[in-house]
């Protein structure tokens, strides 16, 4: 079993990454001295498919389902999961375990984080988007029609449980949307991650351990050394914005119905090398790599239809803007990366129309 260690301020827990690893979940939360009062919540498709297993670490207790999706992602979805909780009589001797992918862990998180001002918290992340980064870090919340992830706070799980054994019944489309953000982490951290993807391509998508479970360690490894140095995004986790400012923005252009969140993602990193590259940041070269793998990893959805003009008012709300001025991410090159303050609308706009946006 691989273990990776988060410290953020005060907050300390262990990651486990292991194949096979939901069988062992009640020992690890027994482990953990984790409250015996167990709620489960999920979504009705991940509980049907891992339900069974998961409910072994605790037996007798019905789970609380929730719809999926970023569209559901809102205070109303939460507030149903307020009154299951207070007429389960939940206290604050009580955990809450998230089942799920970035949605419903997001969700789960904020929930454990406002219920009574504060409950324990276990993240099992069931999609690889969620196992290499949404369950990791703390960052809880649901969005609203004006932005995403503009309602939350930061609050950190007990215990993050990793089983890539999970992924097997990920649909071949959510399984690359969390790549993308693989990709974020080797072209923001590490060459040899970036690399190493491209390099074990169809051993990767044929789910195999030997080439899955490094690069799950590896995200892992660099999102709790980043999260460790910098706990609440005032300085070095920035970079793991990198692609966010216009992914988010289409994805609420598009309310949350186009796009998986690494697929706007992936258009977000590629339009963030079109300003790199027009700054004279990053290499031409690079910006080619990056882009010959997204490729490489399949088809995205289409963004000829939409707007320049409409997805920069939805940047103008972005939660990365502090004091007015927005925190752009850049990459200066394969596996290293800066901020600029200087980012203009127009800079933005033509990187937008470069990866093939209308005017």
């Amino acid at each position: 079993m691989l273990r990776v260690d988060v410290s953020a301020g005060q907050n300390r827990y262990p990651i486990f990454i292991e194949h096979g690893l939901t069988a062992q979940l009640g020992r690890l939360l027994d482990q953990s001295n984790t409250p015996k009062r167990r709620f489960f919540i999920s979504s009705p498709l991940v509980w049907k498919l891992h339900g069974k297993a998961m409910a072994k670490a605790a037996p007798r207790t019905e789970p609380i389902l929730l719809p999926d999706g970023e569209r559901h992602k809102q205070l109303v979805t939460v507030s149903r999961a307020y009154e299951s909780l207070i007429k389960l009589e939940a206290d604050r001797g009580s955990t809450v375990i998230a089942v799920g992918g970035g949605v419903i862990g997001d969700m789960a998180g904020f929930i454990a984080s406002s219920y009574l001002r504060g409950i324990r918290l276990i993240q099992v992340p069931t999609t690889l988007l969620a196992q290499v980064d949404s369950a990791i870090g703390g960052k809880v919340g649901v969005n609203h029609a004006l932005g995403k992830n503009l309602i939350g706070a930061f609050y950190h799980p007990s215990l993050v449980a990793i089983d890539p054994a999970l992924l097997e019944t990920l649909p071949r489309r959510e399984f690359r949307a969390g790549l993308y953000e693989v990709i974020k982490y080797g072209m923001t951290s590490s060459r040899d991650l970036f690399d190493r993807i491209g390099r074990e391509i169809d051993a990767i998508f044929a789910r195999k351990g030997d080439a899955l479970v490094p690069i799950i360690a590896e995200s892992c490894q660099i999102k709790a050394s980043v999260v460790s140095l910098d706990e609440k995004e005032s300085g070095p986790r920035r970079m793991l914005n990198f692609g966010h400012t216009a992914g988010h923005a289409l994805e609420v252009v598009t309310k949350y119905k186009r796009f998986r969140h690494g697929e706007a993602i992936a258009y977000g990193m590629l339009a963030a090398a079109e300003i790199g590259v027009a700054r004279g940041a990053m290499p031409a070269t690079d910006r080619h790599a990056l882009g010959t793998i997204i490729m490489k990893l399949g088809p995205l959805p289409p963004v000829g239809d939409l707007s320049t003009k409409e997805v920069l008012e939805a940047a103008r709300h972005d939660k990365k803007i502090v004091d007015g001025t927005l925190h752009y991410v850049l990459c200066t090159g394969i596996g290293s990366w800066t901020t600029a303050k200087d980012v203009t609308e127009e800079e933005l706009g033509k990187a937008l129309r470069k990866i093939g946006l209308k005017r």
